[in-house]
């Protein structure tokens, strides 16, 4: 067997999808559906595989709808206030809801409509119809109609219903069953000490979660490292235990990818490398009439192809439609360049600021699970088109509900771990608002404000000629917005070294030293141009600072780069460092703001935020981080 295989061709998605499903349909692998009978009871989210008839009508009795007495409605007749009617006990019964229709009566009076003059007689002042306040045979189900369908998922009211109708088992379909097989020497079990090299291995743990979520049932094999005899052993193990086999990792064309020649010798390889981005290196194949899936290993490539094959393929097992995903029309933030030739699908966050939804596009890169967690939607790039210009008007694919999306807040501007804070005890508070961040640096927090792209944004501009935060850059570049300005804290930046400071870093001046590497913040960040600022008091050319070009968007970012020694220092926050246990050097104490439009300043949202601000909680949160002063934390410092 070759160790090595390249892409057998880059197909297009949906010709991908045609070969793969037609291939399975031509050995009617579709057609092969198991039935079980299960108590209906435990039916639910199952799929009925045949329809459900009433064995019996619902009520199967004449029922008294009420508490009351029943009576046969003609002796009531000429009831009024006037002529109050007298009934004897042998002309009345009393009954409880859900009762049987005593013989020789046919209507309930209510009991508040009832005056008893004693046990044995009740007086009547109107009078009542046939059939009034009775749940007659076969009112809610008659026996022998249809309950459900076949190719049904089963709700909790269809439980009940069935139930109602006489029922006690029921024919569903087996759920699919599929193997999930981890590859990869790297990969390590969660909680196993770490050294340089080991991958947590959790991909199968989000297979089995998606795959329950669509109706079938997953059995996780033990990882397996990069050894193709072994990969292939536990192929076949797989192929006699499921109905299908999902291989993650291992898809590519490396020296330890083995899942393409594998497939071909054990079976059929359909599709080796499909034009998408990301996901191109997923492998589509049939072994012994059954689908077996290369996932590409990187998480969001792994996420993304199991929902374009493995979803419309487990649905497609049960008889069952796909639920498509709800879309909207949203503007686009910011450019996004993509390649002609591959269909790219963009994670977003969105907001709908005013009466628009506005997507911002997260970090593309396909190992980024958390782009996953955070994101609202996906947009998609068609394989013809080279990208998305910024204000432009594309339809977004929701990840979450409009609803939520239509109640969260958005921030876009500098980063501080104060803002994901608040943004956790304003959830806690409120569990109907979200709060959405996005860190573009304070200046890219301006210009969203500016393209009504945010709500809010965070920011901590020191201007040189005034020695003023923020102020100066909002009447520079907002002169045409009404804005209120509320602090979130005072904070000290300093450089992030690390622990036991090794290089003996004691200031901005040594960034110009030969031995030491820096890492920066991005254009527009007020960290960077807090830097900026410093070097130029000391006289120190950006061009002699070692890494003065590298950027990262977050202290955290900073702080995880000098503690995986790819810089030996970086300017940031004291609780980024201490976050990361690295130690600091104070250099500058800062105020940072939230600039708040004012049009949206008295939504019920935002005045819940600064609720959450103002609490001695969220205040108590923050001086526990370190760093921060807190003395005018939620209060209105400026504005129009």
């Amino acid at each position: 067997m070759k160790r090595k295989d390249i892409y057998l061709d880059t197909v297009p998605l949906q010709e991908a999808v045609n070969i793969f499903f037609g291939e399975l349909k031509k050995t009617g692998f579709f057609l092969n559906k198991r039935v079980e009978v299960i108590n209906v009871s435990e039916s639910l989210g199952r799929v009925t595989a045949e329809p459900v008839f009433a064995k019996i009508s619902s009520p199967h009795y004449n029922a008294a709808a009420v508490d009351g007495v029943a009576v046969l409605s003609e002796k009531t007749y000429g009831a009024s206030e006037k002529t109050p009617v007298v009934l004897f006990r042998d002309e009345f019964i009393v009954v409880d809801t859900g009762d049987p229709l005593p013989p020789n009566t046919d209507s309930v009076i209510m009991m508040e409509d009832v005056n008893f003059i004693s046990d044995d007689k009740i007086e009547l002042i109107s009078p009542a119809l046939p059939w009034q306040n009775v749940r007659l045979i076969g009112e809610d189900i008659v026996a022998t109609e249809l309950i459900v369908p076949e190719n049904h998922r089963i709700r909790p009211q269809d439980i009940g219903a069935i139930l109602a109708s006489g029922h006690v088992n029921i024919k569903v379909y087996k759920k699919p069953v599929f193997a999930v097989i981890p590859t990869g020497t790297e990969l390590v079990n969660p909680g196993d000490e770490l050294k340089p090299g080991d991958i947590i291995e959790y991909n199968s743990k989000v297979f089995e979660g998606l795959l329950k979520e669509w109706g079938a049932e997953a059995v996780i094999f033990e990882k397996i490292t990069d050894d193709c005899q072994k990969i292939k052993y536990t192929v076949e193990k797989a192929l006699k235990v499921a109905d299908g086999v999902i291989i993650n990792a291992g898809s590519s064309a490396g020296r330890e990818d083995f899942t393409a020649s594998i497939i071909r010798e054990l079976g059929r390889l359909l599709v080796h490398g499909v034009a998408i981005k990301p996901g191109k290196p997923v492998i589509l194949g049939i072994i012994e009439d059954k689908p077996v899936l290369g996932i590409p290993g990187y998480p969001v490539s792994a996420f993304l192809t199991m929902e374009l094959f493995a979803k419309p393929l487990i649905f497609r097992m049960q008889g069952l439609p796909e639920n498509g995903k709800e879309k909207i029309k949203a503007r686009c933030a910011k450019r996004i360049v993509s390649n002609i030739g591959s269909e790219e699908f963009v994670r977003v966050k969105i907001g709908k600021i005013g009466s628009e939804f506005v997507a911002s596009p997260l970090n593309r890169g396909a190992g980024t699970i958390t782009s996953l967690v955070r994101a609202d939607g996906i947009i998609r790039i068609p394989a013809n088109k080279e990208g998305i210009e910024a204000g432009e008007y594309v339809e977004v694919e929701l990840l979450r509900k409009k609803e939520d999306i239509e109640n969260t807040i958005v921030i876009i501007g500098s980063h501080d771990v104060a803002i994901d804070i608040l943004a956790n005890e304003v959830k806690k508070k409120y569990p109907d608002i979200n709060l959405s961040s996005a860190n573009v640096g304070s200046m890219g927090g301006i210009m969203a404000l500016k393209r009504k792209e945010a709500h809010a944004a965070g920011m901590h501009l020191l201007d040189p000629d005034t020695g003023e935060y923020n102020i100066p850059y909002i009447k520079r570049y907002l002169r045409e917005e009404k804005i209120i300005l509320v602090n979130l804290a005072f904070r000290e930046q300093g450089l992030i070294v690390k622990k036991g400071n090794p290089k003996n870093i004691k200031g901005i001046e040594d960034l110009k030293r030969k031995d030491v590497t820096f890492v920066n913040r991005q254009k527009g960040a007020g960290t960077r141009l807090l830097l900026d600022l410093k070097l130029r008091e000391l006289n120190i050319s950006p061009e002699e600072v070692r890494g003065y070009e590298r950027e990262e968007f977050t202290h955290l970012a900073v702080a995880a780069q000098v503690v995986g020694g790819t810089a030996d220092c970086g300017l940031g926050i004291l609780s980024a460092a201490r976050a990361l246990n690295l130690d600091f050097i104070p250099i500058s104490p800062e105020r940072f703001d939230l600039v708040i439009l004012y049009e949206y300043f008295d939504l019920d949202a935002v005045q819940k935020l600064l609720k959450v601000m103002k609490s001695e909680e969220f205040k108590e949160k923050l001086k526990a981080l370190g760093g921060y002063d807190t003395s005018l934390t939620g209060e209105i410092i400026g504005g129009d």
